[in-house]
């Protein structure tokens, strides 16, 4: 398998499927199998979420799959590094080791703001596709408070409880932590906005009792990107992107933090309703999906009926 050398000389492998416009995507496209595959189901999660869009888009594009979240919080942390610059350097890495000198761009999450971070700072960009995180009037501080409790309590819990060594430790905590697939990694609560039927155990969970159980590595990482990202001013970022965009997120994005995260209010769909018409003047797709949370929107049957035939339409004529 092909590998990109990343900013702290690691290497990350990716994969090329189908021909087309370049389209970075920065999933994974491998299936998780086995217990954590079932733990991801029981939180609405695809398993095969990578694959089934790698899937959707590879008869249209030629998709650059590659597992920078896992890469960073399995793999290789980078409690010191993760910054925005950094980010950008790193993904554009990926796509010179693909050959795309011009690519197309999708994330979700943090990954969404990262490509926001990628784009005002190359020219390279055909398309930006946003997804569960808005453009305009982030939550970066809000997300900043809340990386730092984690790591706090990762740090405390790190004290008073014995773990394995060095990967096996990473490895057994990531895959044990049900927010690990919700949520910039820290047990959130998220609002439900459709039946218990479709996430069993969203409202059973026991939220006050939740232990953070990743390591020092991997959540103090989240606090120096939103460290790096205290300043960042979204609004007059604006002027600098130059590439067709398209932001979506489920109307019911909206996480509740517990008192242990200092109570924290994520309102991710409220600034693309609020803003809708100043998002639309600065070029803007705007899409807010009905009935949707955070994890349901990032799902492949929800993102590839709002992401394909917008990059379709959006690279028409490109290679």
């Amino acid at each position: 398998m092909p590998e990109a050398a990343l900013h702290d000389g690691h290497s990350i492998p990716f994969e090329v499927h189908g021909d087309g416009p370049a389209l970075l995507l920065p999933v994974n496209p491998q299936p998780v199998e086995g217990s954590k595959a079932d733990e991801m189901r029981k939180w609405g999660v695809d398993p095969s979420l990578g694959r089934n869009l790698i899937e959707g888009l590879r008869d249209a594009f030629r998709v650059i799959a590659f597992d920078y979240e896992g890469h960073v919080m399995h793999a290789h942390p980078k409690p010191d590094t993760l910054t925005p610059e950094h980010i950008a350097c790193d993904f554009l890495a990926v796509a010179d080791a693909a050959g795309a000198h011009r690519f197309a761009y999708y994330g979700y999450s943090w990954l969404a703001l990262s490509g926001l971070q990628l784009a005002i700072r190359t020219d390279r960009l055909t398309a930006l596709v946003m997804g569960g995180f808005p453009p305009l009037g982030g939550p970066y501080a809000e997300m900043l408070r809340v990386t730092a409790a984690t790591h706090a309590m990762a740090v405390a819990n790190a004290d008073k409880t014995s773990k394995p060594d060095g990967d096996q430790a990473l490895h057994a905590n990531a895959a044990t932590t049900p927010a690990a697939e919700k949520y910039d990694w820290s047990s959130a609560k998220t609002t439900p906005a459709v039946s218990s039927a479709e996430t069993p155990s969203a409202d059973e969970y026991d939220w006050a009792s939740s232990e953070v159980s990743l390591s020092d590595a991997q959540t103090r990482q989240f606090v120096t990107l939103y460290e790096a990202l205290r300043d960042f001013d979204d609004r007059a970022a604006q002027h600098k992107l130059a590439c067709p965009r398209l932001c979506f997120a489920g109307a019911a994005d909206v996480i509740e933090y517990g008192a242990k995260w200092g109570g924290v209010r994520v309102d991710i769909a409220g600034p693309l309703s609020a803003q809708r018409s100043t998002l639309d003047a600065l070029g803007w797709t705007v899409r807010v999906l009905d009935g949707l949370d955070h994890t349901q929107a990032m799902q492949a049957k929800h993102v590839l009926l709002v992401v394909r035939p917008w990059l379709c339409a959006a690279l028409a004529g490109t290679s």
